[in-house]
């Protein structure tokens, strides 16, 4: 599957005619929404886990030198927790381009704090994707993460970002701060501490 994405999830129409679309997010969606949305609520998914397992290209990396950014891996009895928002469905063209780098709209369900259900999108680079990394070992991704930078910025500003969003909802994420911990400990420049 090419990089870009954006023709193939403009052809997902389960949520035509629908005045308002839940949209499940569990990495920058957390803690960046350059979107206006109708209303945002914490929320978790079943199946899934999240890596950072996925190459960013476009927003904390380059061709050459790519990022690495989370994407969902489908695990039995797994739960990830993130922010749901409830949009228009005209919010889909900007976050079409937003994930166009090996992610895909997916149908899923959102379970909410109060116990209520409903379905929505959650964007997902599968393994077949061009972007696609894979698993690593933790000091490896996070080596990798501590000196890539794109247009958006440093990508360790992403995970540490993503860290203290997670803390600030109160769902910790153990691959999520173990790779935390291991940017930290390779201080600022990127240099590894020993292993």
């Amino acid at each position: 599957m090419s990089l870009n994405t954006i023709a193939i999830n403009q052809q997902m129409n389960r949520f035509d005619g629908h005045a308002s679309v839940w949209l499940f997010g569990y990495g920058s969606l957390i803690f960046k929404a350059d979107f206006p949305f109708i209303e945002r609520r914490p929320a978790f998914i079943r199946g899934w886990t999240r890596r950072f397992w996925q190459g960013s290209h476009d927003h904390r990396g380059t061709e050459t030198a790519p990022g690495r950014v989370v994407t969902l891996a489908p695990l039995e009895g797994a739960v990830c927790h993130g922010m749901a928002y409830l949009v228009t469905p005209e919010e889909f063209a900007h976050l079409d381009h937003r994930e166009k780098n090996g992610y895909l709209r997916l149908a899923t369900d959102m379970h909410f704090e109060d116990g209520t259900t409903a379905e929505g999108i959650v964007y997902i680079a599968t393994h077949d994707n061009a972007a696609y990394l894979g698993p690593a070992s933790e000091l490896d991704i996070a080596r990798q993460i501590a000196s890539a930078r794109g247009p958006s910025g440093p990508n360790s500003e992403y995970l540490l970002r993503l860290a203290q969003a997670l803390r600030e909802l109160g769902k910790p994420d153990e691959h999520v701060f173990e790779l935390e911990r291991q940017l930290i400990a390779l201080g600022s420049n990127g240099m590894s501490a020993p292993a």
